[in-house]
């Protein structure tokens, strides 16, 4: 019984952990930057978020430089 409880747990885990994932995955614009605030243009995915979410963002990756 412990076992099917254990295993029962893990999988419920892995699937909201996985659901959440997937879920903060929002391509925005970044439209205006003044000072230590940033806009950005979500289109319609705008409606995901709401005044004081913390949000995670990543800063664009150069383009690699190719030697001869």
């Amino acid at each position: 019984m412990k076992k099917v409880c254990a295993a029962a747990f893990v999988l419920m885990f892995i699937a909201s952990t996985a659901s959440m994932s997937f879920a903060a995955r929002v391509k925005c614009e970044v439209t205006k930057v003044d000072g230590e605030t940033v806009t950005f243009n979500c289109g319609d995915d705008a409606d995901k978020f709401k005044e004081g979410d913390k949000i995670k963002i990543s800063t664009p990756k150069g383009a690699a430089v190719e030697g001869c």
